[in-house]
């Protein structure tokens, strides 16, 4: 008898440990940003200025962060603040609709659009057979990340399971994919570039190129990763200097320090 009691202790107890891990997983994100500290942070993202508004919601947020519990949840606490600060100050500036004199400032203007405004192609790399475009479809940035272009719809549609490729549309018309897809840019690397969460919990080694390139870990090397061909090795850039203003912003909310390295004006883009 003590042995079928200690066999169904043993049998109650790693049920117990097996849904605990699954509630730390599921609430990680929840005990870093509350849905008070969201609010605040996207003053304005449900204005009826912003063409997003009511689409970015704190529940879709959470429901998306379920499918990446390592986004939040790796290291310190201050590593996992320091992580979260930086991807919503990213997704921050692609979907902003602050300017310089903006009620509340500049950085409280976040998530306020969730499809490019007046793209200037349809985003279709003819040359990449691996993941085709489709006739009338069009892969402009849309969702917190702005994804963009065929060979990151086709990727990111098999991985969160819908079809990017035929029905782009979708990271625009349904919110948790839309946050789905923007954390799936963020956890993924697509070598030669590192994800960008690795980057941020200090899990990036520099190869050599990347030290010929003053491509060191910090903030800066996520705006590389994001559109570095774009923003990277200008002095001053004001699109580098928006995206650290949304991320000391999120950073003093998280109550953490935001770490060196912040911009990218002396890093190398990434071929």
């Amino acid at each position: 008898m003590a042995q079928h009691s200690s066999l169904l202790l043993c049998l109650l107890l790693s049920i117990f440990i097996i849904l605990s891990s699954g509630l730390t997983e599921a609430t990680t994100i929840t005990r870093i940003v509350s849905k008070s500290l969201y609010e605040s942070m996207f003053i304005h993202k449900d204005n009826t200025a912003c063409p997003a508004n009511g689409f970015y919601t704190y529940e879709s947020f959470v429901e998306a962060t379920r499918r990446f519990p390592r986004f939040g949840s790796v290291g310190s606490m201050e590593t996992r603040r320091r992580e979260v600060a930086a991807f919503l100050a990213q997704i921050s500036h692609e979907t902003t609709g602050g300017w310089a004199t903006a009620p509340d400032g500049p950085y409280a203007w976040g998530l306020c659009f969730k499809e490019e405004v007046s793209p200037q192609s349809n985003y279709c790399d003819s040359s990449n057979t691996e993941w085709p475009c489709f006739s009338n479809k069009t892969y402009q940035g849309r969702g917190p990340i702005q994804l963009s272009w065929n060979y990151n719809y086709g990727p990111a549609g098999r991985a969160l399971g819908f079809d990017g490729l035929r029905n782009p549309e979708t990271v625009a018309n349904n919110s948790v994919i839309a946050f789905q897809t923007a954390l799936w840019f963020w956890m993924t690397e697509q070598s030669p570039k590192p994800s960008c969460h690795d980057v941020m919990i200090g899990k990036y080694r520099p190869t050599e190129a990347d030290l010929v390139a003053n491509r060191i870990g910090g903030f800066g090397l996520t705006t590389n990763i994001i559109n570095g061909g774009l923003e990277c090795g200008i002095a001053g850039d004001g699109r580098v200097n928006d995206r650290i203003g949304f991320y000391q912003r999120y950073a003093g909310l998280l109550n953490v320090g935001t770490g060196p390295n912040l911009d990218c004006e002396k890093q190398r883009p990434f071929a």
